[in-house]
């Protein structure tokens, strides 16, 4: 076996080993050559080379994402270390777990005027779980740090940082290890729920109770505990499309339901209690809603964080979906009431006119989700990116089978696509990722990468510019509105396609849509699809969506 001869790096790497830490991925340079050597010549270890940092990030967490382990990252000193910053802002708000390590020059070398030097100790610290700073030589107080680091990142979910300081020589290698590092064993304090009968007398004598799934990974509720929610008449549960939870008589697509809200229906269906669940909320009109109309009770149920998002929070159950219904729906009864039937009858009605009128518009954005997500194969991973395509997505059904994720950490259009691709190698699942213009070309290295699996595709929805910007309170057909906000371009994909290997499909109308999905669908190699549709009416049809659901109203 070769090792680096540096201690400090033998130490990080079997620790590393010791943690179960198996996936590596790399970005070149020099400073963190003791590093690299040592992942790279251990079979234990997989390792992974992505030259762009921002890119190879969002890749690890594109990894850890489906893994729900820690997937490292390593690189040289200097700038390097701050392109990482994106994805460990998104992996901090998106609780996945990441550990990077950054190789850096010994403190005598720091703002002295050396090369490829900066400030990297505490870099990230607004958004990190733990930093551990370490001193050049391998010692025990290292050991723990980096012990310390590896078990945040598994128990609290989200990513630490590892400094670690090299002198020169950097390539020197030795065939025998010099160090026996402290292993820490990783100690989870599992949370227990606490005496549940306030909550049980407040949830009996409720007749309007809103259960709100956010983010949330696939299978992570039981079966029999949606059942039972779907079963009391006083319940009603508003899923997104990131919920991956499933059930009949649930109430999906949030904005197709309550945007046309009068202030006399959002009275009506202003919950005493709610109970949030899973991750961030992509939905601004049902925060809004919240915000304005509050709840009594506002109860989170989350193994570690609850924001207050709506203002009104008023109790953290620390622990899973399931033992805390499990326990809790066990204790309650049923209460009589009219609310779940309100919302049905709603859900019923705004899905008529949701076919009415998706049978009156032209070619546009919103025609294409119509087409395109039916289209997707069962039992495959659904990738989308941040700005209108979640927002759109969320206004359509999805097919249960197919597994829905988006960075909504940060909500940012950076590293969807290199997410996308970490996401689809770390599943093995087929993948298909639905992006906008903007976003996929901010984006176009996630494309140089050398792990990129055949069964990888990607539906690119061309509008010319940043289209959600047309539905804003903001626009005006100006130059500055096109140029500043919009960032009108004439780009296509079609020669990354080709500099990258991907199979290459376009279309510009509806019938071409049908026959160059079925042509993309079949393709046996990474593919891109690339939708181009007109830029002037897709705001407009959009809006008209919401103006035309209303027939009467159910709340009299």
């Amino acid at each position: 076996m070769i090792y680096p001869k540096i201690p400090l790096a033998q130490s990080l790497i079997e620790i590393c080993k010791a943690k179960d830490l198996h996936d590596v991925v790399i970005s070149p340079g020099s400073r963190n050559a003791p590093l690299t050597i040592g992942f790279a010549s251990n079979p234990e270890f997989n390792c992974y080379s992505i030259a762009d940092e921002r890119c190879a990030a969002f890749f690890a967490m594109g990894m850890a994402q489906q893994k729900q382990k820690p997937v490292a990252l390593v690189c040289t000193s200097g700038s390097a270390l701050l392109n990482y910053y994106p994805a460990v802002a998104e992996a901090f708000y998106s609780q996945i777990p990441l550990v990077v390590i950054s190789a850096d020059r010994p403190k005598s070398k720091i703002d002295i005027g050396d090369g490829q030097t900066i400030r990297q100790e505490n870099v990230f610290q607004n958004h990190i779980l733990f930093s551990a700073n370490l001193s050049e030589e391998a010692s025990e107080e290292n050991d723990l740090k980096i012990n310390q680091a590896i078990n945040e990142a598994i128990i609290q979910k989200g990513p630490v940082h590892i400094n670690a300081p090299f002198e020169e020589p950097l390539y020197e290698t030795v065939r025998e290890l010099s160090v026996q590092p402290v292993v820490v064993d990783c100690q989870k304090d599992e949370k227990q729920l606490s005496n549940l009968d306030v909550f049980v007398n407040q949830w009996n004598t409720a007749k309007k109770k809103l259960i709100l799934i956010g983010v949330n990974n696939p299978n992570e509720i039981d079966v029999a505990v949606l059942n039972q929610l779907a079963n009391d008449p006083s319940v009603v549960v508003m899923t997104e499309v990131t919920s991956n939870v499933h059930h009949p008589d649930f109430i999906p697509n949030i904005d197709t339901i309550i945007t046309p809200f009068t202030d006399e229906d959002f009275k009506a269906f202003q919950p005493e209690i709610l109970v949030s669940i899973g991750g961030m909320i992509v939905s601004k009109r049902i925060k809004a809603f919240i915000r304005k109309y509050k709840p009594n009770e506002h109860w989170h149920v989350d193994t570690h964080r609850a924001y207050d998002t709506f203002g009104c929070l008023t109790q953290h159950f620390e622990v899973s979906p399931n033992v805390f219904f499990n326990e809790f729906l066990s204790k309650v009864n049923p209460t009589e009431s009219d609310y779940r039937q309100m919302a049905m009858d709603l859900k019923a009605m705004r899905k008529q006119m949701h076919n009415k009128y998706l049978k009156t518009i032209p070619f546009s954005d919103m025609k294409v989700f119509e087409k395109i997500l039916p289209m997707l194969p069962e039992n495959s991973q659904l990738q989308i990116s941040n700005s209108s395509p979640i927002r759109y997505a969320q206004l359509f059904d999805i097919h249960p089978s197919i597994e829905v994720f988006c960075n909504r950490g940060t909500s940012g259009i950076d590293g969807s696509t290199t997410t996308a691709i970490g996401a689809a190698l770390a599943s093995g699942k087929p993948t298909v990722m639905i992006t906008g213009d903007v976003s996929f070309f901010y984006d176009s290295n996630a494309l140089w990468n050398s792990y990129i699996t055949q069964n990888f595709k990607i539906i690119l929805i061309n509008n010319h510019g940043g289209g959600i910007f047309r539905i804003l309170p903001g626009h005006q057909e100006t130059a500055v509105f096109n140029t500043f906000f919009e960032t009108s371009h004439a780009l296509t994909a079609e020669h990354l396609a080709k500099m990258y290997g991907f199979d290459y499909f376009k279309c510009g109308n509806e019938s071409e849509l049908n026959v160059e999905m079925k042509m993309f669908s079949a393709a046996e190699k990474p593919s891109i699809i690339e939708i181009f549709t007109p830029t002037e009416i897709n705001n407009q049809v959009l809006l008209n969506y919401f103006k035309n659901l209303v027939t009467e109203e159910i709340y009299k």
